[in-house]
């Protein structure tokens, strides 16, 4: 069977490891004469599998017993609410890092419970740079800080993590796993699964328990971090299959890879590969500011349209799927995630070569 490379910006690809174990154990999960997808929820079979994937999660990360670990639904889109919702409750303000349209979005949720304030933004420039954060805009009584650490639309990113006097809330969605994470410098993390931990569907919230304390006794259950935490994730079914598809891309990540610190290591010569080409093109060029770059997206375009829909088109007959733009920025895009092999970033760059010396 032959493979494409798949540049999506989520889902993304699996590694074949997690895909061959997802296979092997499809039909029955181990001795248990069942599929993963036929499980209760609560039966002892299914909590083995939750409950190692959350310690496994722990370990990866560095996550201490300040912190409940989270696995529920509806994605980026659902924390953008649920966070103010549980967390804007003691001082009914919140500050906002505006760096693309995901950190855009959060602050017009936000903005319905209580004071969203923008306390920095690179819109100016069509948000391709990282701003600086001026101290004294920050307001030392806010519920929160809330960013976007990467940003898949622009192919921005923070080169760390910003300094708050604040709880620290932060969408990590894709950039989650690609690289060690000091989880204590954050109130809050939370990731959809669909680009580095495996499958749409799951969305995993990392929260200090103390803040779980500020959930509203009258919001609906099923957004309160604080039901949630007591319910251990289990208030409703979660996300039974998803759950086991990360637990099995966190064994990749420890069996195959070696940990947080080799997949930067990997993640980092794989953008190198590609950014040091567009450095030399004379027919494509990145659209980010060197310093603000993200290792997940690497946005490039051609000052000629019809040269970039042409070049997407031979992509895709080629092999290399999904490199076109997002709609609201044009040009093309390569997501190059955990499970993208060095490989199929090495073929990209030599195709874009032949591409440009065809057509000069």
């Amino acid at each position: 069977m032959s493979r494409v490379y798949n540049f999506s910006a989520g889902p993304s690809m699996l590694p074949d490891f997690v895909l061959a174990r997802v296979k092997e154990e499809l039909l029955e999960y181990r001795d248990t004469h069942q599929s993963v997808m036929e499980m209760s929820h609560r039966s002892k079979e299914y909590l083995s599998i939750i409950e190692a994937c959350e310690a496994k999660f722990r370990s990866m990360l560095g996550v201490s017993d300040d912190y409940t670990v989270l696995f529920l639904q509806g994605g980026a889109y659902t924390q953008f609410a649920m966070l103010p919702m549980n967390l804007m409750t003691v001082n009914r303000t919140a500050d906002y890092l505006i760096t693309g349209s995901w950190g855009e979005k959060a602050y017009l949720e936000g903005k319905k419970f209580g004071e969203a304030r923008i306390v920095a933004s690179s819109e100016d420039k069509n948000f391709t740079y990282i701003p600086e954060i001026d101290a004294s805009r920050l307001n030392p009584d806010a519920d929160f800080m809330h960013f976007c650490y990467n940003n898949t639309i622009f192919g921005t990113s923070f080169s760390s993590t910003p300094s708050s006097i604040v709880p620290l809330a932060a969408d990590v969605s894709s950039m989650i796993l690609s690289k060690p994470l000091d989880v204590n410098d954050y109130g809050i993390l939370y990731a959809g699964a669909q680009k580095n931990m495996g499958i749409a569907g799951l969305t995993v919230v990392v929260i200090r328990k103390d803040l779980c304390d500020r959930s509203p006794v009258d919001i609906p259950s099923m957004f309160s971090y604080s039901i949630q935490q007591k319910n251990q994730s289990m208030f409703n079914t979660p996300a039974t299959f998803p759950i086991y598809v990360l637990s099995v891309m966190l064994d990749w990540l420890d069996e195959e890879i070696g940990g947080l610190a080799a997949m930067q290591k990997i993640n980092k010569e794989k953008s190198s590969i590609i950014y040091d080409y567009l450095d030399e093109s004379n027919m494509f060029y990145g659209t980010v500011e060197k310093s603000s770059r993200s290792d997940m997206n690497i946005c490039f375009i051609s000052e000629d349209d019809s040269i970039n829909k042409e070049f997407c088109a031979a992509a895709t007959a080629a092999g290399f799927l999904n490199l076109a733009g997002h709609r609201s920025v044009g040009g093309m895009r390569a997501s190059v995630y955990n499970a993208m092999p060095i490989e199929g970033v090495k073929a990209l760059r030599d195709f874009m070569s032949t591409f440009e010396k065809e057509h000069k």
